[in-house]
């Protein structure tokens, strides 16, 4: 156990306890090893248990990490300045569907930016698969929304499959989408699984992969232009270009917007990072024991932002641009937001929203770790990429 780490209290434990000996079961009923991906799923998903399914507060000072909307008013803000032209090619039929809603912080301030830019969508819809997320979104919304501006907000079980025009946006979702993890034995690829040892405990098994995985790596080392060498082990989501064509459901025109931590595809896969990107983060403490707790820390793994521009241009869609967090915010008017704070507010919400632009721009803190990736079709939106694109890099 990582000795800096706060424990939790007993109920917390017992609740880890329950999930543990779910997975215990699964793991016995398979013959004796799960894929670390279905690990994962169970962690974070398995429904009343996982970290996601529960009702524990994950978000904030209160929870297990801060996302950029979590911080304040102005990522939302600077998003919707970026989408909005996008909403007015469209029209007023234009709908916006975010993937998973967090705390519901960024559809609250992106509908009222909305709102002022004479951009609001038909609908907004939530794709927010925890039933508790849903009712904490669902409560702030209604609290902090003027009605008829409430009225556009709905709750979706399943991407929509009917055609659509408007813009899918997802911030911090794809590092937690369950991962394959794999590694090389003379020159095979394996991947990686969660066994037992004799008391019961979570230990890391290897067993050949499967087709999908096996031919992805091939695919990243022929990009690489060079083996991964023996004992190298990382993560992989062959799985991406399906789950992107699944969220979209019917989108025919509009944009796509992903915001999340990861690299270039030649960064990602570095010779030094040779045991991946996995971590766990656990009130505010990151760590790599994936297996301690289940069900009560977050479990993620980095974007390989390449995949992400293949699975997004496989779908039909064009690649209008990627750049780090800060720089997209930069270009989307983050100093005018403050520059309109200056004029009108107080000294002590001025403060606030200077730390708040410090932490999602600096290198040091959000600035350069987060990358902004779109796409688009039949629509206008390399604008919102203008301030250094580096495309270049994938």
């Amino acid at each position: 156990m990582q000795a800096d780490l706060p424990l939790p209290d007993d109920d917390a434990r017992a609740h880890s306890e329950r999930l543990a000996a779910f997975i215990r079961n699964e793991i016995a009923a398979e013959g004796g090893s799960i894929p670390f991906s279905r690990f994962m799923e169970c962690s974070l998903y398995a429904p009343g248990l996982g970290y996601y399914s529960a009702g524990s507060t994950k978000f904030g000072e209160a929870g297990d990490f801060t996302t950029a909307p979590e911080l304040g008013p102005l990522f939302a803000s600077c998003v919707a300045q970026a989408v909005a032209p996008v909403l007015q090619q469209l029209g007023p039929e234009a709908g916006f569907v975010e993937i998973g809603g967090g705390s519901g912080a960024f559809a609250e301030i992106m509908l009222k930016r909305l709102l002022e830019l004479d951009a609001l969508p038909a609908r907004y819809a939530i794709l927010e698969p925890s039933a508790d997320l849903r009712e904490r979104q669902r409560e702030r919304l209604g609290r902090r929304l003027i009605p008829p501006v409430f009225e556009l907000v709905e709750w979706l079980d399943a991407p929509p499959d009917e055609t659509w025009n408007g813009v899918l946006f997802a911030n911090e979702v794809i590092d937690a989408l369950p991962t394959p993890r794999f590694t090389l034995r003379d020159g095979e690829v394996f991947e990686e699984g969660v066994g037992l040892d004799g008391e019961g405990r979570f230990v890391r098994t290897d067993r050949p992969a499967d087709a999908l995985l096996s031919a992805a790596v091939r695919h990243v080392e022929r990009y690489l232009d060079a083996p991964f060498p023996d004992g190298y082990r990382s993560e992989l989501l062959p799985q991406l270009p399906y789950w992107i064509q699944a969220v979209m459901g019917g989108l025919d025109r509009g944009a796509m917007l992903f915001a999340d931590y990861g690299y270039p595809r030649r960064e990602f896969y570095q010779a030094d990072r040779d045991d991946g990107t996995l971590r766990a983060y656990y009130r505010h403490r990151v760590h790599n024991d994936a297996y301690l707790w289940p069900g009560l820390q977050d479990i993620t793994a980095s974007v390989d932002f390449t995949a992400l521009a293949e699975a997004g241009t496989n779908a039909g869609f064009d690649l209008a641009g990627y750049t780090t967090q800060a720089n997209f915010l930069l270009g989307n008017g983050l100093q005018e937001r403050l520059d309109e704070a200056q004029a009108r507010a107080d000294e002590a919400t001025l403060l606030r929203l200077r730390n708040e632009a410090k932490r999602l721009t600096l290198p040091s803190e959000m600035g350069e770790r987060f990358q902004m990736m779109g796409f688009s079709r039949d629509v206008e939106f390399g604008a919102a990429f203008l301030f250094n694109d580096l495309s270049w890099r994938l």
